[in-house]
């Protein structure tokens, strides 16, 4: 593709709109899993945490032609992301002192980069599809997400702190992520239909049959988490 091209200005536009839209998903991850990580150690936290989505996305995406050879990658990616939906929410209720947990530095990090490593299947795929095989796009595009990342966790985590009720949204729009990759898992085209293309009513029903479910049950056992959490250590 040549350089400043028509071409390459549309493929970087859409490089930037998939940043966007995956990256807030990102940010989302880091905020929550930031949360509980002494006042001291959030920006620290943001910030490596960052970096390593970066990297992590970074050794993705130059391993993306062998990513798209691997069977069930989507499908495994998404069942793993909705138990990180669900820890990101059950650790609210969690004993907040406990060793290695998300409330530690090194817990949280553990935390974002199983995430990011998780999420950014979709973002690899999606710029180095936009990128078509350019490089200093696939490369521009991985700078363009940093920004979004850092500034979105920092937001996130403030508002976070100030409406609690916020992580319920966070952990419903990462669950309802993890139930699109597992819908554009190529080998459950024939219940789900096609990642792109048309598909038919019954994949249609069958599609958000499963959003709602993943979404739902990710939020419900959360819950039950917590109930159980505060059950066992009693009032305070």
């Amino acid at each position: 593709m040549e350089l400043f091209s028509n071409a390459w200005w549309s493929a970087l536009l859409a490089i930037i709109l998939i940043d966007l839209v995956l990256a807030g998903d990102n940010a989302i991850v880091i905020a929550l899993a930031a949360r509980n990580v002494p006042e001291h150690l959030r920006k620290k936290t943001i910030l490596w945490g960052t970096v390593g989505a970066i990297g992590v996305r970074t050794v993705m995406t130059l391993g993306v032609v062998w990513l798209l050879q691997i069977p069930g990658l989507m499908l495994v990616g998404g069942l793993g992301l909705v138990w990180v939906a669900y820890k990101l929410l059950a650790d609210q209720g969690e004993d907040g002192h406990e060793e290695g947990g998300a409330n530690t530095f090194w817990g949280a990090m553990k935390t974002i980069i199983v995430a990011d490593a998780l999420m950014g299947i979709d973002n690899v795929l999606g710029v180095a599809g936009a990128a078509h095989g350019a490089m200093d796009l696939v490369v521009i595009g991985l700078l363009i997400s940093v920004p979004i990342v850092v500034f979105g966790s920092s937001v996130v985590l403030r508002l976070v702190e100030r409406f609690p009720w916020i992580i319920g949204v966070g952990a419903a729009v990462l669950a309802l992520t993890a139930a699109q990759m597992i819908a554009n898992e190529p080998w459950l085209q024939e219940f789900f239909g096609a990642a792109k293309g048309a598909v038919d009513t019954h994949q249609q029903m069958a599609r958000w049959g499963l959003y709602a479910m993943v979404t739902a049950g990710v939020l419900l056992a959360g819950w039950r988490s917590q109930r159980r959490a505060l059950q066992v250590a009693g009032p305070v």
